[in-house]
């Protein structure tokens, strides 16, 4: 075969980068874009308020504090949603096991706080991978065994967590002679420390759990690239009739990937509930779980590009709350359209600019080739 026919024979490749950041931040201008169509018709600028927005989310320690620990929420809740994604699976129900997960982590710091600091908090993130995996376990089940599908059993599971978890703080978790929905105080020595407690910073949220979530980043990638574990499940997701004929449970390494994925999501538990609140409470989880489907979506499931967006939706978390505040015309409600536009671009219309890109690029590479 002459050379000729091997370069006109061969499709035109699109550079990884393309798909991998080119895309995500044209879907990201778009946002942007619109966002700011809509506050000028609100009759405020747009710059000004993207000022706002910058300003109040790096621009002093505080904020950044604040932001960093939105941010190690929004990591787990993404890798959660990241590894169900690369084993075919939609898993909406990060939520629900965010919150079983908190509430392992919640009975542990209750009933063992007897132990020193050094045992009740591995014992406690140990808890939360537990619960939160568990209650992803069921409905892999049904998925696997019994071909319910995931949407709908996890969907259905966020709604029976967030019920459990409200009759024990009502009935059997709340504070002896207590009138609100929550457990008393945990020990003093069973808190995760903040990072304003060892290095010279302004008081913030942001504790040692940022730390654990990189951690989990950096498990995650060898876990998927560089195991066997993570080869069978990506096999899995990508062509389960080839993994069948391969060797590989399908069913397996649905229920696998789905613990793990419950395991990830329940250690929103130890930052909010270990680290910030240090009380079991109703609805701490907060709606991360939901925004992790964004955060993996526009991270390409890929641990860096998570922390990226894990890292722009605490930005918009807390650059949004000044926004607010400093803003004439723009409410709480106003930046939760913002938020929603970025999603609404990362997700559902996520194609919308995807092949007039990776066309630009099949046209630039074939020119090439016919050029050499």
């Amino acid at each position: 075969m002459s050379d000729t026919s091997v370069k006109f024979g061969s499709p035109a490749k699109v550079p990884a980068w393309v798909n991998l950041v080119l895309v995500p931040l044209v879907n990201l201008l778009a946002a942007f874009l619109l966002s700011g169509v809509v506050i000028l018709i609100i009759g405020d600028n747009p710059l000004q308020a993207m000022e706002v927005l910058i300003y109040g989310a790096f621009g002093y320690e505080e904020a950044l504090g604040y932001t960093l620990y939105y941010t190690t929420n929004f990591i787990f809740t993404g890798l959660a949603v990241a590894i169900a994604f690369h084993c075919g699976l939609f898993n909406i129900g990060a939520e629900g096991q965010a919150m079983i997960g908190g509430l392992g982590v919640g009975l542990v710091a209750l009933y063992l706080d007897v132990l020193p600091f050094a045992l009740v908090v591995p014992i406690a993130i140990l808890a939360a991978a537990l619960f939160g995996g568990f209650w992803a376990a069921v409905p892999a089940y049904l998925q696997a065994k019994r071909g319910s599908h995931i949407v709908i059993t996890t969907i259905m599971f966020n709604f029976i967590a967030a019920s459990v978890l409200t009759y024990l703080l009502v009935e059997v978790l709340i504070a002896p002679g207590g009138q609100s929905p929550e457990s008393r105080e945990f020990a003093e020595h069973t808190w995760l420390p903040f990072f304003h407690n060892f290095l010279p910073l302004p008081e913030t949220p942001l504790n040692i759990s940022f730390i654990f979530a990189l951690l989990l980043c950096v498990g995650f990638y060898y876990l998927m690239w560089h195991t066997r574990w993570g080869y069978e499940i990506r096999v899995t997701g990508q062509n389960e009739t080839a993994a069948k004929y391969a060797g590989i449970s399908p069913a397996r390494n649905i229920i696998l990937a789905m613990i793990i994925s419950g395991a990830l999501a329940g250690f929103v538990g130890v930052n909010e509930i270990l680290g910030v609140h240090h009380r079991l409470i109703l609805e701490f989880t907060g709606g991360f779980g939901f925004v992790g489907i964004a955060v993996a979506l526009m991270g390409r499931n890929h641990p860096v590009g998570i922390f990226l967006a894990a890292l722009l939706f605490g930005a918009l978390y807390q650059g949004g709350s000044e926004l607010a505040f400093e803003m004439k015309n723009i409410n709480r409600e106003m930046v939760i359209v913002i938020q929603g536009l970025i999603i609404l671009f990362s997700g559902a219309l996520e194609h919308m600019f995807r092949p007039t890109i990776e066309n630009f690029f099949k046209k630039r590479s074939s020119s090439a080739a016919v050029e050499a």
